[in-house]
């Protein structure tokens, strides 16, 4: 039987008996050599949001801006099961120093970048990297803190994730309005290198190699062009070409070819990078659609929120990133708040599911209710409250349920998730809302905000937000039908 991971006073984490604790400086260290890779990792997928027209004055290329975040976005979600299963097998700690190296050399050629198809070619190295630090910062804490006390973490992570993903546009609003954007990237070298410096006392971890030595070359490539296509799909539809187009027929179709082809040859492999097999676990199944579902509620607002903003209530663009806040706090609020009550009912079944249901009401209210200021603040913050209750305990469930074997693969198969119903949801959030206003995308209607009816813009965004609305209610009956995890057992006894 193996025994459960935990840390030991002055020490680094080793293993423990149960009820082992963690002390605020075992916390603090672990904080700033795990946290920090993830926290730059998701801040790079909103921080250009309002840094775009600063990029495009220096670069060129208005209508290709999209593809700054598209590209990390793509390349991200691609690598994410690669890393997973190259953690389990040859150590999570190391593969997260690879995924840090290359995340820097990205960082580098994007502040370097002369030209939009450079700058767009190095978003897709850093996502390369920024895909492994998300999946195995989070696999690292699951190694080596017990369950139990993983919900603390969890919290944390929940924290650090919401206000990267939510302040990274204020950020980028701030840096561009005093330095150059180019700082944006080049800030990310000495936070690597103290994030290194600080990996490097962790411990090496447990390797896991899998039963067969052959590689799954042809699962790699489906995979890729699987994720690639579908991504692009739904990032691109509606106003980068028609729904209806030949264009738009033949991007999915491959995507469904190659996601199908990709599906077959996973079961047959004896080895596949892409663990098919978790998917058949109720508990894992469930989860992952919890937080598909939970991400596209929170990209759509964090995208298309102050797009609302600036067109409904004539804010200016730093405003309207900065009203993005009180979903921030709120998200954070609830973060730390489930997290102790997990610790002491033990049972984490409920929350979500009641967390979600107040999203759903909050968003239902906000799509309803005449446009008003203070309605958006105050629903903002509500919305928030519920989204906080999901990431802080999903994590810790799938974890538990898949073992420490598989920790990389199944944190790997939660982060896809996440990226994919975060590119849903944004992208069914806007065609709705453009399929209302005619003859609008997202570029022209901040170009010419002044030329739209207020009352027109304002009923489109209303309907997203039921559409949204609708998502957060779907969630909230999946959370409530996720098997019951009881957090308190050693994870030994997953590993038997």
């Amino acid at each position: 039987m193996k025994t459960d991971i935990t840390i030991t006073a002055g020490k680094t984490p080793a293993a423990g008996a149960r009820g082992d604790g963690v002390t605020r400086d075992q916390f603090l260290n672990l904080f700033v050599a795990v946290f920090l890779p993830m926290f730059m990792a998701a801040v790079d997928q909103t921080l250009l949001a309002t840094a775009t027209p600063a990029i495009a004055a220096t670069l060129g290329g208005l209508r290709d801006t999209s593809w700054i975040a598209v590209a990390y976005l793509l390349a991200s979600a691609t690598i994410v099961p690669v890393y997973g299963r190259l953690g389990d097998s040859r150590g999570r700690r190391n593969m997260l120093l690879v995924a840090l190296s290359v995340f820097t050399l990205g960082s580098i050629a994007c502040g370097l970048a002369q030209t939009m198809p450079q700058l767009v070619a190095a978003r897709v190295l850093e996502g390369l990297g920024g895909g492994g630090l998300m999946t195995l910062s989070q696999a690292t804490i699951g190694e080596l803190v017990p369950p139990l006390e993983r919900v603390r973490f969890q919290g944390y992570f929940a924290l650090v994730f919401t206000a990267a993903s939510i302040g990274g546009p204020v950020l980028g609003g701030v840096v561009v309005s005093h330095v150059s954007w180019r700082w944006l990237f080049f800030a990310n070298l000495p936070l690597a290198a103290f994030a290194a410096w600080r990996l490097c006392r962790l411990p090496a971890g447990e390797r896991h190699p899998p039963a067969t030595g052959r590689t799954d070359v042809p699962g790699h490539a489906l995979f890729a062009v699987g994720a690639v296509s579908a991504l692009f799909w739904l990032t691109s539809v509606g106003h980068r070409f028609n729904w209806g187009s030949p264009v738009s027929a033949a991007v999915l179709s491959l995507a469904v070819l190659a996601l199908g082809t990709l599906y077959w040859h996973e079961r047959r492999h004896p080895a596949p990078f892409l663990p098919v097999d978790l998917w058949r676990q109720e508990t894992i199944r469930r989860s992952a659609l919890l937080v598909s579902l939970f991400a596209a509620c929170l990209f759509a607002m964090v995208f298309f929120l102050p797009i609302y903003l600036q067109l409904g209530h004539r804010v200016s663009a730093q405003l309207s990133g900065l009203l993005l806040l009180p979903i921030t706090v709120g998200q954070v609020t609830a973060s730390l708040t489930v997290t102790r009550v997990v610790r002491r009912m033990r049972d984490p079944q409920r929350i979500p599911a009641i967390g979600m249901s107040l999203s759903s009401a909050a968003l239902l209210l906000l799509g309803l209710l005449p446009p008003h200021m203070g309605l958006v603040i105050g629903l903002g913050f509500v919305t928030g409250l519920g989204f906080g209750t999901v990431m802080a305990i999903n994590q810790v469930v799938v974890q538990t349920a898949a073992g420490r074997a598989r920790l990389g693969a199944v944190t790997a198969l939660n982060s896809l998730a996440r990226s994919t119903g975060g590119a849903v949801g944004a992208a069914l959030f806007g065609a709705l809302v453009f399929a209302i206003i005619p003859d609008a995308d997202r570029q022209s209607l901040l170009q010419r905000a002044s030329e739209y009816d207020v009352e027109l813009v304002v009923r489109a965004f209303h309907h997203g937000f039921l559409f949204i609305a609708a998502l957060a209610a779907l969630a909230a009956v999946t959370a409530s039908r996720i098997p019951r995890v009881t957090l308190w057992k050693q994870q030994a006894e997953n590993d038997e």
